[in-house]
């Protein structure tokens, strides 16, 4: 049977565009820093182990496409420096941080578990991706979704 899928163009994906900021691993390994209050530049390098260069691209890039933005600060008798905030747009990341967190909890923790886990300030319990249909429904299973093409789909020309 052929997927009806392959009736529908995947030119622009917003999943491939979004693969394009997230898509390597020193990009959310960077915004797993700043989500948990590292911001500065040197921070980050020590704690990540992740090379200065590359740790650059990965900020820069985030900056360029409005992820995080730069606040300058200044150490007394020091130059200005910059620190890493999160925008808008990359607060809305924080569900997919979580669900990486969960996946490889499940999938990839030593036998001790975790080195990190998220919990609400509250009440204290731990916090967990869950979906839902616009309708309210819990959605448990990939089985329980129907892959439908959306707004901007164009039908494929064969």
């Amino acid at each position: 049977m052929r997927p009806t899928a392959l009736d529908w163009s995947v030119e622009n994906c917003t999943i491939a565009r979004a693969m394009e900021v997230l898509g390597e691993r020193w990009t959310l390994v960077v915004l797993r820093e700043v989500f948990n209050g590292v911001r500065r530049f040197d921070d980050m390098r020590v704690r990540t182990g992740v090379p200065r260069q590359v740790l650059t691209n990965r900020l820069t890039m985030l900056v360029e496409r409005g992820v995080l933005r730069r606040e300058p600060y200044r150490e007394p008798g020091s130059r200005e420096r910059h620190e890493y905030r999160l925008t808008d747009m990359g607060l809305d990341l924080w569900p997919v941080l979580v669900a990486v967190l969960g996946w490889g909890d499940r999938h990839l923790a030593d036998p001790e578990g975790s080195s990190l886990t998220v919990a609400h300030r509250d009440c204290g319990g731990e916090v967990r991706v869950a979906l839902r249909c616009e309708r309210g429904h819990d959605v448990a299973r990939p089985r329980d979704v129907v892959p439908r093409p959306g707004p901007g789909a164009r039908r494929r020309a064969d």
